[in-house]
């Protein structure tokens, strides 16, 4: 079965070559969108009604990036951070439901994941661009604003308060997840429920395509995305997310250094690794890859394990070999007849 890649360095690669039903046809779009390729698979009776849904989908992501992106000085969430220290701010409803379920899922992964980590990364940002390391004097000022419990959240208001002055947030690790569920549901409104949204090493899938059990989807190598992938998958109305550090790295001093970033303490990773997280929606494997990134492998597994419908794949290299760990629950998904 051929390989077709969505994202050419995405640890993730959907598989399309799947069998079709005679009413309905695979029809494939990509926009740019979040700062990456966003891409849109489904099937559809004709090409006209196939590209005006398509177009109602990504238009919808473009909307939640001019909520979510903290590189927009513009977007609702930048509007928010402007405000730090002040009164509680009234917000849009997406907006308020972003915040809502990522604080939800910072206390789950007991602060992996914090959306106040923003301050610390846009050091490490700095220091991809410089090389240069930042000072231990920075990332202690940096690491004083990061602290999920200084985001006040009033659900009859609808408003957001961040107390501290100088706060900043980050939904990076699970705005791609959340935009990618977002974009689905708009697709399975218009009656396009074999669907399948990818951004970034985020993926959200619907109804299996015609004639096939699911969607089928690889995972590449750790060390070369480029290869053939060494599992495959077999999903369908779920999420499928890797994080790692295929492609965003500071070089500095001989180690390389991830953007993926311990909150606590305030430092980008050192060694590859890898966590492909399949869930019931790419929001929540948004977010658990990531967690899972800063875990580590007992942890993070032990996480995977203690929630309903995870399953998880991690590859981390340490200082003598690459170790390989999957949950209970991942091998239930493999493809084994390929």
């Amino acid at each position: 079965m051929p390989i077709i890649r969505y994202l050419p360095f995405s640890l993730l690669i959907p598989l399309l070559g799947v069998a079709q039903s005679p009413a309905l046809e695979r029809y494939t779009f990509t926009e740019p969108h979040m700062g990456t390729t966003a891409r849109i698979v489904l099937y559809a009776p004709d090409e006209s009604s196939a590209r005006k849904a398509a177009a109602k989908a990504f238009a919808r992501i473009a909307e939640l990036n001019l909520v979510m992106s903290d590189y927009n000085p513009n977007s609702e969430l930048m509007r928010l951070c402007a405000k730090a220290g002040g009164e509680p701010v009234p917000i849009s409803a997406d907006l308020y439901d972003v915040l809502e379920k990522s604080l939800a899922f910072v206390k789950v992964t007991e602060g992996a994941l914090d959306i106040t980590i923003s301050p610390v990364v846009r050091l490490w940002r700095r220091a991809k661009r410089t090389r240069e390391m930042p000072s231990e004097a920075e990332i202690k000022q940096a690491l004083a604003l990061v602290d999920f419990r200084n985001i006040k959240l009033d659900s009859q208001r609808r408003t957001a308060q961040l107390l501290v002055m100088g706060m900043l947030l980050d939904l990076g690790a699970i705005g791609k997840g959340y935009a990618a569920d977002a974009a689905l549901a708009v697709l399975r409104k218009h009656g396009f429920p074999r669907a399948l949204v990818a951004l970034g090493g985020d993926i959200a899938v619907g109804d299996a395509p015609p004639n096939a059990k699911g969607w089928r989807i690889g995972i590449a190598p750790l060390k070369n995305p480029g290869a053939d992938p060494t599992h495959y998958l077999l999903v369908t109305n779920a999420g499928v997310s890797t994080a790692g550090d295929a492609e965003q790295v500071a070089e500095i001093g001989g180690n390389r250094y991830s953007h993926i970033i311990d909150p606590k303490t305030g430092i980008g990773q050192i060694g590859r690794r890898s966590v492909t997280v399949i869930a019931p929606n790419a929001m929540m494997s948004d977010a658990l890859d990531t967690a899972v990134c800063v875990m580590g492998l007992d942890r993070g597994l032990k996480l995977i394990e203690s929630l309903d419908s995870v399953a998880a794949l991690c590859v981390f290299e340490t200082k003598t070999k690459i170790v390989t760990a999957q949950s209970t629950r991942f091998a239930k998904l493999l493809v084994t007849d390929r």
